[in-house]
């Protein structure tokens, strides 16, 4: 039998050890957890941290699907909880969470796990060093990520809040509903289209993400009509809905994009930007003209216009990875065109502080403080995946395969700065382009404390 391995990681965290443990027992907080580059699916959950509590998760072993069984055997209130293997890819595994106080706003995570590999001595000649490094990168993201939540929810206190959103399932729409419920807050789902006063009554702020997605294939008549109409015909019906309400919500977090500002070169933008031209920038006019008469209601407006947003679990980032795991990637046209990129995780804070500080309002960019050109990307890309980049793709075989889509996204140019952002005072916590490819990509490895 092969020797139970075990592995501790021991992080420091922002806020106090009963904070921390009780974020844990939130709904959402697996999921909040589960990272983007290795998810597992959550097939049933009964109970929450006690003794007794089962998850059924079902992942992805190379092409295999497995299911695992985990069932909380130790509960300590405010201190601790385990929970053990029932059934699953482990020969054994046992992880015990604990939250060590160090102060009255701070303490230490440690994830403590003892695992033993299938397949005895053979399982362990093969697999422990991949098991050990799947462990790393695991608990660097979720200890990243918790810790960043923490500060976020801490420097922005306040009462919590009720927060209806559509196009929660979406990218930012789930990261954004996990953050929230596990920071205290109700999350309302709202539908894509066709609101009514009663859905949005007794709500504190209104998050509209609803939107068809821009890529999925070619820009036809009718998919620009589809792409126009779920934008600007569900906002416009949206602020309907809100002028029937009692009482309607504060404040109104509405999407747009920086396909505002049209192609521009290397020409710095920001929100005082005259807008652009084309399809994009057309649309995302009319989108944000749409929210616009809100205001006349009392209600607070923030015009979230987003750039490439990064994650592997969709987006330019789910197509770009495994194209370049392969040894495949390389830039794409001249590779002097601008994107404008932000990680995910700063997506959903600084959705968070529009909602609590009062004085933001406008037009909002919600991109990285630094643009990269395509060939900047490419390049960091390659060096984080540790992958060669020979590969170029013209601009005609671009626009061959995706027409005016691929000429309007993949080939277009716009160096946007977040100077709303920064100047209400949001912190970014991934700013770098490296950085933030390494964390969502699960690059980053956290030193193991045993």
């Amino acid at each position: 039998m092969a020797q139970t391995e075990r592995y501790l990681a021991h992080s420091p965290m922002p806020a106090s050890a009963r904070a921390v443990f009780d974020w844990h027992g939130r709904p959402g907080a697996f999921e909040r957890l589960n990272p983007p580059f290795d998810p597992v699916q959550v097939v049933e959950r009964t109970g929450g941290l006690e003794v007794g509590a089962r998850t059924v998760l079902r992942m992805h072993l190379g092409p295999l699907p497995r299911t695992w069984v985990a069932v909380h055997t130790a509960f300590d209130d405010g201190v601790s909880f385990s929970d053990r293997q029932e059934s699953g890819p482990f020969a054994f595994w046992e992880q015990t969470h604990r939250m060590v106080p160090e102060g009255p706003d701070r303490s230490f995570l440690e994830d403590e796990v003892h695992y033993r590999l299938p397949l005895g001595w053979l399982g362990a000649l093969g697999g422990s060093a991949l098991a050990r490094g799947k462990l790393e990168s695991l608990f660097a993201y979720r200890h990243a990520l918790l810790a960043a939540d923490l500060a976020r929810h801490g420097a922005l206190p306040g009462p919590e809040l009720r927060v209806g959103i559509s196009g929660s399932h979406g990218l930012i729409g789930t990261a954004l509903t996990h953050f929230l419920t596990t920071g205290g807050h109700t999350v309302k789902p709202l539908p894509r289209s066709g609101y009514t006063p009663g859905l949005l009554e007794d709500l504190d702020a209104v998050v509209h993400l609803a939107g068809a997605s821009l890529a999925d294939g070619r820009w036809s008549p009718a998919r620009k009509e589809e792409i126009t109409r779920s934008r600007v015909e569900t906002t416009a019906g949206l602020v309907e809905a809100l002028r029937g309400c009692r009482r309607p919500p504060p404040v109104l977090v509405a999407a747009s994009a920086t396909g505002v500002y049209g192609t521009r070169g290397d020409e710095a933008l920001d929100e005082s930007s005259a807008p652009g031209r084309g399809f994009l920038a057309d649309v995302c006019q009319a989108w944000e003209a749409a929210a616009r008469p809100v205001e006349a209601l009392g209600v607070r407006l923030v015009t979230l216009r987003t750039g490439l947003v990064l994650s592997p679990n969709g987006g330019a980032l789910a197509k770009l990875a495994p194209i370049f795991r392969a040894g495949l990637g390389g830039r794409v046209g001249s590779g002097q065109q601008y994107y404008s990129w932000i990680a995910l995780e700063d997506v959903v804070g600084a959705i968070h502080f529009a909602l609590r500080r009062a004085s933001v309002r406008g037009p909002l960019n919600l991109t990285a403080p630094e643009a990269a050109t395509n060939r900047a990307f490419t390049q960091a890309l390659g060096e984080v995946l540790h992958r060669p980049t020979p590969f170029p793709v013209p601009s005609p075989a671009v626009q061959a395969l995706f027409g005016e889509m691929g000429t309007a996204t993949v080939l277009a140019s716009a160096r946007v700065f977040p100077r709303g952002l920064l100047a209400a005072g949001f912190e970014f916590r991934w700013p770098g382009l490296r950085n933030a490819l390494r964390f969502c990509l699960g690059v980053n490895r956290l030193p193991s404390a045993s």
